[in-house]
């Protein structure tokens, strides 16, 4: 095969790492909406939160079955379609009166959309197109994530703040649609289509068939499989404390709670748009370890100090940004995603690697079952006990159990 100086795996990395920048734009809309929802309505904290929570909650449970589709139907119908939706979804919003229409539009529609992209979409371009630098790209895509939300949430913030509500839904919508055309043209379906063979690949590499199982079948066949070994077990766990410690109590809540404190929207938003920028860095630079140590003990590492961060977050919020809040921003940020790289190494020797994607499909759900229950049980102890407290010093306990039981994991074997 001809020789490329740039490998056509790299350039599907690009148009991924885009996708997903995107996308994160879009899963970070709610926590921008929160307050001024409840200033437009009169909607109580509780209903509001309740459609995030389904929104994180489908986010989760749709990447299982998207990761099946993606390997009966092709990565750009699945992506192209989601995109759609997320679209029509976001759009729709600007006509909603009632929280039940919150809950049907944001929560349904779109977490069903963006789920249907999410993490699985990374995992299943990595799988496709890199034999090598594995940890690496994953890294780097799990950080898009991160600078998504970097790029877009003081932006939507602003605008929600200055014009209102509905031009954050209507920005979203026409990103998303913006995005439906380049994945057409840019994307790349595998490596065969553009000729080559994975990066790194071997010279006696031959493609894997095509699985034609019906999606719906594959992925609960998988589940079921799965269940029946002890690791995935500990990486469901895992992740259900990642999801419920990141994007359902700081991503969703981070922006009500200083709030509280007296702090402003964009201010806060900014702020959570900085742990973004740390995140990026963090993360690809866990990608990095991944491919040189021992994943469950970086698992345990940021596990560990994730939980550190979260018992001091409640003495650290002031009205204004105090040097300590930076420290905090600086800290969690570095270990926001940095989970991703090692557990998605892990879930490749669950039932092998030819099932590794859909593995990580459901690994994912529960992230986001996790992150569902903190999006919602956290504005409950809020209006319960009148601030998050409790939800944070509950995040990082959990945190810290977790650090544990990653170590009970068997070790990554070479062949993986």
């Amino acid at each position: 095969m001809k020789l490329k100086k740039i490998h056509p795996a790299w350039f599907a990395a690009i148009v991924t790492f885009l996708t997903l920048v995107a996308t994160a734009g879009f899963r970070s809309a709610p926590s921008v909406l929160v307050v001024p929802l409840e200033e437009s309505f009169g909607w109580s904290r509780d209903d509001i939160s309740l459609a995030i929570a389904i929104n994180v909650l489908l986010f989760g449970l749709t990447a299982p079955f998207a990761a099946a589709l993606m390997e009966r139907f092709g990565i750009r119908r699945v992506v192209m379609t989601a995109l759609t939706t997320v679209g029509t979804g976001a759009f729709s919003t600007i006509f909603m009166t009632k929280p039940w229409h919150l809950i049907g539009l944001w929560g349904v529609v779109v977490g069903v959309g963006t789920g249907s992209m999410a993490l699985v979409f990374a995992a299943t371009i990595v799988n496709r197109w890199f034999i090598a630098r594995r940890g690496l790209v994953i890294g780097a895509l799990t950080a898009a994530t991160a600078t998504g939300q970097l790029i877009f949430l003081p932006g939507l913030s602003a605008l929600a703040t200055n014009v209102g509500w509905k031009s954050v839904s209507v920005t979203v919508a026409c990103g998303a649609f913006v995005m439906v055309p380049l994945i057409f043209i840019f994307l790349k379906e595998k490596p065969s289509s553009a000729g080559v063979t994975p990066y790194g690949a071997p010279s006696d590499w031959t493609e894997p068939e095509q699985n034609k199982t019906n999606a719906g079948r594959l992925a609960i066949q998988t589940l079921k499989e799965a269940s029946k070994v002890r690791d995935f077990w500990y990486l469901i766990g895992s992740f259900f404390v990642c999801g419920l410690s990141t994007s359902g109590l700081i991503g969703t809540h981070f922006i009500p709670a200083a709030h509280d404190h007296g702090m402003g929207e964009v201010t806060a938003a900014s702020l959570l748009a900085l742990v973004g920028v740390f995140d990026v860095l963090g993360t690809i630079f866990s990608g990095w370890l991944t491919d040189r140590y021992d994943p469950r003990k970086l698992l345990f590492i940021y596990y560990f100090f994730r939980g550190l961060s979260l018992f001091l977050l409640p003495s650290i919020l002031f009205a204004t940004v105090h040097p300590s809040t930076l420290v905090f921003v600086i800290f969690y940020g570095l270990d926001w995603v940095a989970t991703v790289p090692p557990t998605l190494l892990l879930c490749r020797q669950v039932l092998g690697p030819d099932r590794a994607t859909v593995v990580y499909g459901w690994v994912f759900a529960a992230h986001q079952v996790g992150g569902s229950a903190a999006a919602f049980g956290a504005a409950l102890l809020h209006t319960k006990f009148g601030d998050y407290a409790s939800a944070f010093y509950i995040s990082g306990f959990m945190c810290i159990i977790t650090s544990y039981f990653v170590l009970q994991i068997s070790k990554v074997k070479e062949a993986v």
